[in-house]
């Protein structure tokens, strides 16, 4: 989130611990993230954070304040979903995404944003779908970039996989080697998201 930094927008300090392959403890701090993304005027900073079969969970920036548990939505009908995606077209295919939502029926605006905020803001339930689609064949996401992020979704509730449905390979090094794009969800919607993924970038099933 160096580019949200610099404009004054979402950026995001990550740690994660991967052991044998896993992710096993996942921490985001996101400085200027609202604790309400409604209430885009109220006090920002949130700290979540997880750790394998423990749930996730959100708290303040600011000393003494106590934790909570968070989950993703239960939105199951895919036309009353919001989704998530990278500011930058060059980090995720815009065009594919806007494919993706007409044929999911979604017909609000996306929200965008950098770094692992997209992750924060689907795992306490302010999107139900985040996007990450590959912008070229030789592109390989850095692990740094998704470690923490793929195991809060899980923890609260979510899927996270790869553009063809294969669970992020973290036992790669620096980069998911084996995977594809990222496709997030609150779980419920996941399949069908798949199914129009695979469909608007002409994946063989």
């Amino acid at each position: 989130g160096t580019k949200g930094f610099l404009r004054g927008e979402q950026y995001a300090v990550c740690l994660s611990l991967i052991k044998d392959g896993q992710v096993v403890v996942g921490i985001i701090g996101c400085p200027n993230l609202p604790l309400e993304w409604k209430n885009q005027d109220g006090p920002r900073g949130s700290l979540l954070y997880t750790a394998k079969g423990y749930g996730a969970y959100q708290e303040s920036l600011e000393e003494g304040s106590k934790s909570t548990k968070i989950q993703t939505t239960s939105t199951e009908n895919t036309a009353d979903c919001s989704f998530a995606e990278s500011v930058e077209a060059g980090h995720s295919s815009h065009s594919d995404s806007a494919k993706i939502a007409s044929k999911l029926g979604i017909t609000g605006d996306p929200v965008r944003m950098d770094s692992q905020c997209k992750y924060a803001v689907l795992a306490r339930g302010d999107a139900d779908i985040y996007l990450r689609l590959p912008v070229n064949a030789s592109y390989e996401e850095k692990i740094w970039d998704h470690a923490g992020g793929s195991l809060l979704i899980q923890e609260a509730g979510g899927s996270v996989c790869d553009v063809n449905g294969d669970p992020l390979d973290f036992s790669q090094g620096r980069t998911l080697l084996k995977n594809k794009g990222v496709i997030a969800s609150n779980g419920k919607v996941q399949n069908k998201v798949l199914e129009v993924v695979a469909e608007v970038l002409g994946l063989s099933k």
